[in-house]
């Protein structure tokens, strides 16, 4: 035998096995028929469901002010002279004139309705409503150095 047909006879038998490994499982997926081996590895996988996680419910919207809180701003504003009534903690007609008139007195969009600048204008509020997150510095253009003023020769 030469050197070319022991070559070729090793190349032969190399595939045949390669094919015998690979052969039934690509066929199966291939064709669609299942074999023995197909079926092994196509097995479902068992699914455990756990329980879900219960999760606070979040507020979505802002709440209404109680009634003390109410109070409070019929306070403020007959403090102002724009609430004639005794406060009695319900956002009422005569609360909601009142919230106008103030809002139009100082500026603001008269609504008749609490915000933050109405508070913040009645004592009431934070002292950052209504403004904007700060801005970053702005970066000069040549930035001294940590030793002084470099000089040219």
């Amino acid at each position: 035998m030469g050197a070319y047909t022991i070559s070729k006879v090793r190349f032969v038998t190399f595939l045949l096995v390669a094919l015998s490994f690979v052969g039934p499982g690509f066929a199966a997926r291939q064709t669609g028929v299942s074999s023995g081996a197909a079926k092994a590895t196509t097995s479902k996988r068992s699914v455990i469901k756990r329980p879900a996680k219960k999760r606070k419910t979040r507020q979505r919207a802002q709440t209404a002010p109680t009634p003390a809180r109410i109070s409070e701003i019929q306070s403020a504003l007959a403090a102002q002279g724009v609430y004639k009534a005794q406060p009695n903690g319900k956002w009422d007609a005569a609360t909601i004139q009142a919230m106008k008139d103030y809002q139009n007195a100082h500026g603001l969009t008269a609504t008749g309705k609490l915000d933050a600048l109405t508070l913040q204008k009645l004592g009431m509020g934070s002292e950052i409503a209504g403004r904007a997150a700060p801005l970053p510095l702005p970066q000069s253009q040549s930035a001294p150095s940590p030793t002084g003023p470099q000089q040219t020769p």
